[in-house]
């Protein structure tokens, strides 16, 4: 499967691991649930994402933070914005610098605003064209509010002449 990782496409090399079952060779992601359940194995282990669902709780994984390579925020329909605010915060707040990846139902005129507040990864719906959603991050070209990406602001601009 492919991804977007840095505003380019790339083969997906990380596959999720449900619970209940055995984790597969190689990069897995899991659930949050499982990564409290079975953390100091997860952390021995290495290669290791967590998923987090919409409602999980970032305060249950943030001592876990410096061995988490990728953080998988589910999008599950266009209307759940709270991955928004996990991104940011993971970023800003709690200075995660791992990748954060977006999935679920990551539309294109979303992917430059989750890139704004952290997210770096993407996994766009089968049926969407990777081109199109490509184009999506040269789409808004001037920023009047602060976020993560630290990209410089409209008026900030125009004080630089």
């Amino acid at each position: 499967m492919q991804i977007i990782r840095n505003q380019r496409v790339e083969e997906d090399t990380w596959r999720h691991a449900p619970d209940g079952e055995p984790l597969a060779a190689g990069q897995v992601t899991v659930s949050l649930k499982r990564w409290l359940e079975e953390r100091d194995t997860l952390i021995a282990r290495g290669d290791v994402g967590v998923r987090l669902a919409p409602a999980d709780e970032l305060a249950d994984l943030l001592a876990d933070l410096p061995t988490i390579t990728l953080i998988v925020l589910e999008f599950p329909d266009i209307t759940e914005g709270r991955g928004y605010t996990q991104a940011r915060l993971l970023r800003t707040r709690h200075g995660y610098s791992g990748e954060i990846r977006a999935t679920g139902d990551v539309q294109h005129d979303q992917l430059s605003f989750m890139q704004r507040c952290g997210v770096d990864s993407f996994v766009v719906r089968e049926d969407r064209d990777m081109d199109d959603a490509l184009a999506a991050f040269g789409e808004v070209s001037v920023r009047y509010q602060p976020a993560a990406d630290d990209e410089t602001l409209i008026f900030h601009r125009r004080e630089q002449g």
